[in-house]
């Protein structure tokens, strides 16, 4: 079979399962919220409460990734990503009516994980002027994208880094692993942040608040075009990255000083 290129053009890059599906969708799942909300909602619900929104969260992101494992396995894949995906199950319209607000949904999830980093930063960093902070930040991130998804692929190892290197040194801290003397707290009484003035909240707003840490599972069906084999690589890495999103945000909640600790922790508390 002839190749259809034309002469002189190279074969593109394509990935496998760990670097073109599990990997972009383990550090989507694991962002901001995780490093700035966990504590907060285990703090609220306390620990049997966080646990329950954590499996909850969790459940609905797997019973997603079960139905986009089981249309890629029974698709002929190509580039497109999800809506490739929706529009050969459902029809262009369905999926051109459904494309358009998962595209704008992209850029609302890298507006938030900017004003995450940012919170982050300013947290080192309190005298930056926070709107600097957001461009420089936006700035990065335009050039990465533009040069090519390879250079992206390469970046991803080293924020796995961090994140590994942060867990390490969580789970590492034995205070937080119940050597305070402070019995938990198993239901929490929802007393809300130092915003409000803890004027309370409930069971299905720190859902709200938690569940966007769940999702994600999309970073992997998005590159469905750049990958060596997506009938395989798709639900293969997705189901992987659930499920080890699964253990580590369980794990987070029994290591959370929060259930310990008489007030509950917020960005804006020092």
């Amino acid at each position: 079979m002839s190749d259809p290129r034309p002469p002189g053009q190279a074969a593109p890059k394509l990935f496998g399962t760990f670097a073109g599906v599990f990997t972009p969708t383990l550090l989507t799942i694991l962002g901001v919220i995780m490093y700035l909300r966990l504590p907060w909602t285990v703090g609220n619900a306390g620990l049997l409460g966080g646990i329950l929104i954590i499996l909850l969260a969790n459940a609905i992101t797997a019973a997603t990734g079960l139905s986009l494992s089981s249309i890629a396995t029974n698709t002929r894949m190509g580039a497109g990503g999800p809506y490739a995906i929706t529009s050969r199950s459902l029809g262009f319209e369905i999926g051109g009516s459904i494309g358009v607000p998962l595209y704008l949904s992209q850029a609302l999830a890298v507006a938030m994980y900017i004003f995450g980093f940012r919170e982050g930063w300013l947290w080192i960093f309190p005298a930056h002027p926070p709107l600097l902070v957001d461009l420089a930040i936006f700035a990065v991130v335009l050039v990465i994208a533009y040069l090519s998804a390879g250079l992206a692929f390469k970046i991803q190892y080293l924020v796995m880094v961090v994140i590994a290197v942060s867990l390490v040194l969580v789970f590492g801290n034995l205070e937080v692993w119940g050597e305070t003397g402070v019995a938990p707290t198993w239901w929490g009484d929802y007393r809300g942040s130092p915003e409000t003035d803890f004027s309370g909240t409930n069971f299905w707003a720190v859902f709200a608040v938690f569940f966007p840490a769940a999702t994600g599972i999309m970073a992997g069906a998005n590159m469905s075009g750049e990958l060596r084999d997506p009938r395989r690589a798709i639900p293969v890495g997705t189901l992987a990255a659930i499920g080890l999103s699964l253990v580590i945000y369980v794990a987070l909640a029994f290591g959370s000083p929060e259930p310990r600790h008489p007030r509950i922790w917020s960005p804006t508390t020092r």
